[in-house]
């Protein structure tokens, strides 16, 4: 009884996705079964590492997952820490996991670790990653050198920070890299190394307000200025462009662009998938000084998916002056 009690108490969420996925009937595809007890149950593993507190705060695919929600989902984990669990542990599909990540890692204040992880394969398929994916990520849950490292994410044996994390393959289980930066650590042996030691972090605060949008919209060749000349009356109050190599647009889309950062601001993210923006190399029309004069803001090495989470949770909070101390601290 002292053993048990001596144990560090871990806690788990279940928001649903591919790891919590199996088949209905033959040929209907593979659909959100498996709850976070059916989760546990799936790596016994567990009960000898520590007490775990498991809940299923929802069961949809991770495309359905909504800001509102994942405050909701905050609350529950900022709770269980205030519990005392050491760490808080978080499976999702896969869809959104580096978007809802980086969402989480914004808003998370405490030295104790929150992990997200997925699973690549449903729970219904041979060779099914769920079980040694939720291990892998309780195990970095609940070292000490996990702590003040905000949140990670935990996929295949590799740790990433969720300010670098990409979705890059769609279907293999080698899904999740860092591109440009490459992976946080590995857990080797049940153990986690990290390559260096964690970093200082800005945290925000919880948002005042939700009903704000923040459109993103990918530069292509030959584009018109529609949508982007419609965004005003839309409502908006914030943009973000994947733009083309190192952040840039067409002379049309930089004319329209101008127009709406006199209303609300406009950021300029790459859409490559690798590589921050430029700041001061090219100087034609729709370049980064161009846009800069113009009143944009450049992404850095930030993806377009999280400019948009950033600057919505920085509206949220009346915080968009503080933009470029984000982008570029």
């Amino acid at each position: 009884m002292s053993e048990i009690s001596s144990q560090p108490t871990l806690s788990m969420g279940s928001l649903g996705g591919t790891v919590s996925m199996q088949a209905g009937a033959p040929g209907q595809g593979i659909t959100p079964q498996v709850d976070c007890a059916a989760l546990l149950a799936s790596v016994p593993q567990l009960a000898d590492l520590a007490r775990v507190r498991a809940k299923t705060l929802c069961l949809v695919p991770s495309a359905s997952l909504g800001f509102a929600q994942l405050i909701d989902v905050l609350e529950w984990a900022r709770q269980e820490i205030e519990q005392g669990a050491q760490g808080v542990v978080l499976t999702q599909g896969t869809d959104t996991l580096e978007e809802t990540a980086y969402f989480f890692d914004l808003l998370w204040p405490f030295e104790q670790p929150l992990v997200v992880t997925g699973a690549m394969r449903s729970a219904s398929q041979p060779g099914g990653d769920g079980p040694a994916n939720l291990l892998a990520a309780a195990q970095v849950a609940l070292a000490g050198n996990s702590r003040g490292r905000g949140v990670l994410v935990v996929m295949n044996d590799e740790i990433h920070a969720a300010a670098r994390v990409r979705k890059t393959a769609s279907l293999t289980v080698a899904a999740f890299t860092s591109p440009g930066h490459g992976r946080e650590g590995l857990v080797v042996e049940g153990v986690p190394l990290y390559r260096q030691p964690a970093r200082p972090r800005r945290v925000l605060p919880i948002p005042r307000r939700s009903e704000h949008c923040v459109a993103l919209l990918e530069a292509t060749l030959d584009a018109d200025t529609r949508l982007l000349e419609a965004i005003p009356a839309l409502g908006y109050a914030g943009v973000v462009i994947a733009g083309f190599g190192a952040g840039h647009v067409s002379a049309t889309w930089a004319h329209a662009l101008q127009t709406i950062a006199q209303r609300m601001p406009v950021l300029v993210a790459t859409r490559t998938g690798n590589g921050p923006t430029a700041m001061s190399t090219y100087g034609f029309v729709g370049a980064e000084i161009d846009l800069r004069q113009k009143g944009l803001h450049m992404a850095g090495a930030l993806c377009p998916r999280k400019c948009r989470i950033l600057l919505w949770l920085l509206l949220a909070n009346g915080l968009q002056a503080s933009l470029e101390e984000y982008l570029h601290p």
